[in-house]
């Protein structure tokens, strides 16, 4: 229904001076949709009200509505082109006018919590890059035409904006920073099982992919599908996920990811979760489930290490032990990690293993394959770990689709299907098996993924027999030459 005019907004983009790539198309797209949203939200919630002999009290000014400036309407209803601004007026308006109004929200807002806050947000963070008011003018136009009002609309546009935010992964630097592949966090959603009324983080939500699939999973009853009451969807809506992140583009588009899933306030900070003193952690604000796929690779300044008890500069392993910090007791955790941090050697590697293994159940190790994040250059794994128990097995599934990934050739559901089918029982099988901590080596508790079913390689052989083969090959064939040179 909608993906033509998705299209046409594409279209529009690509044609102005001011946006270059899939992320300006996603940041300058976003900003309209929510507008529109909040638009249609504002004007479904006065209809409500009147309905219950009320005065609706909108959060936008009457100059400031998407219906006034955006796309005015006439008597009849139709778009009025006479009273629409475009061109330079527009540019200006937005830029001069709208984008100032709408940051200066976040000083007004009572609380974070508040879709006002969220507004002053978003606007203080984005800007926008649209230099022509005329190619404005043709997106809001296009944009217009999108509705948000049924659960199907939403639905449609939810999987439309997913597609975008998976072109905008795969045209960035790291893929795996925007979008990780949903496949994978529908099986870390089964395994761990969410359920209403358990509250579920993410401190470094991205694009919030691991929040709105929890929500879609939750939304349909679970793995027993179970129909929800009022109350479950008041819950799920108000005070289930929560999440964290830093980047202003991704903070914006996990907002947008959220209400287009139907988390109509999303309970999003935008902030650096490791700037956060892990002593800060109360239980009060300690998570049922986490999960999550933190950046990797980066370094962090000294002074956030110093928020940490083992001092690293490692961004991954910072977030680890955010991760165990901010878990309630018995929660549960499914983690992305670079698959190096089973094995390295360094002080740090070696302390969190032994923390994460003597204080948390980590009963769950899947190897994933290469290019599993189009654009991230390492192997990753998914920790799957449960707080309050020391670990005493280990079991590892090592994922094998049978071919190489790639962009034509992502990863999907069915790939994960006997993982999550053995997983239940922790099966032992030709892919996965279970290693007895007893068993580690206590200097450097060494969990790299070694497959003790794996089929044997082909000895490979010394370089001085291959040598000594081709002398001899060579002296064979000198000694055919020479005959055939007798017959000639």
């Amino acid at each position: 229904m909608f993906e033509q005019t998705f299209k046409a907004i594409d279209d529009v983009l690509w044609k102005d001076a001011g946006c270059s790539s899939e992320l300006d198309y996603t940041e300058q797209t976003s900003w309209m949709l929510f507008l529109k949203y909040l638009d249609d939200l504002e004007h479904e919630r006065s209809l409500e009200a009147e309905l219950m002999g009320e005065e609706y009290q909108y959060i936008i000014d009457p100059a400031h509505r998407w219906s006034s400036w955006a796309a005015p309407k006439d008597s009849s209803g139709n778009f009025d082109h006479d009273n629409a601004l475009t061109g330079s007026d527009l540019i200006d308006y937005v830029d001069g006018e709208l984008f100032p109004y709408l940051k200066g929200f976040k000083q007004a807002a009572e609380s974070p919590d508040t879709i006002q806050y969220k507004i002053g947000e978003i606007f203080g963070e984005i800007k926008n890059k649209i230099q022509s008011g005329y190619s404005l003018r043709d997106a809001l136009e296009k944009v217009d035409e999108l509705r948000f009002r049924s659960q199907e609309e939403k639905h449609e546009l939810s999987h439309l904006y997913e597609t975008k935010i998976k072109n905008m992964g795969n045209a960035g630097r790291n893929g795996g920073e925007y979008y990780t592949p949903r496949p994978l966090i529908r099986a870390m959603i089964d395994v761990t099982q969410p359920k209403i009324g358990e509250t579920i983080y993410d401190g470094a939500a991205g694009s919030a992919g691991f929040l709105c699939e929890a929500y879609d999973y939750l939304r349909q009853g679970g793995r027993e599908k179970t129909q929800l009451s009022t109350k479950d969807l008041k819950t799920l809506q108000e005070c289930t996920f929560y999440a964290k992140e830093k980047k202003s583009l991704a903070y914006v588009i996990a907002i947008m990811n959220m209400i287009l899933h139907g988390i109509e306030t999303p309970n999003v900070i935008h902030t650096n979760t490791l700037a956060e003193n892990l002593q800060d952690i109360q239980p009060s604000n300690q998570r049922d489930i986490i999960l999550a796929n933190p950046p990797f690779g980066g370094k962090e300044r000294k002074e956030v290490q110093q928020n940490f008890p083992i001092k690293t500069g490692e961004t991954a392993f910072l977030f680890l032990q955010h991760f165990m910090k901010a878990l309630k007791p018995g929660g549960r955790a499914a983690i992305v990690i670079k698959n190096t941090f089973l094995s390295n050697t360094d002080n740090a590697a070696i302390a969190l293993r032994k923390e994460l293994l003597q204080n948390h159940n980590l009963h769950t190790v899947l190897d994933c394959p290469a290019k599993t994040f189009l654009g991230a250059g390492v192997k990753t794994v998914v920790l799957f770990f449960t707080k309050g128990e020391p670990t005493q097995k280990v079991w590892y599934y090592q994922l094998d689709p049978g071919r190489s990934l790639g962009k034509t050739n992502p990863l999907n559901d069915n790939d994960l299907k006997e993982f999550v089918e053995l997983q239940k029982g922790y099966e032992d099988s030709d892919k996965s098996w279970s290693l007895n901590v007893a068993d580690l080596d206590q200097a450097t508790w060494d969990l790299s993924v070694k497959n003790p079913n794996a089929k044997e390689e082909a000895e490979l052989r010394e370089p001085k027999d291959i040598i000594a083969e081709i002398i001899a090959l060579d002296k064979e064939s000198e000694a055919i030459l020479a005959k055939i040179q007798e017959l000639v």
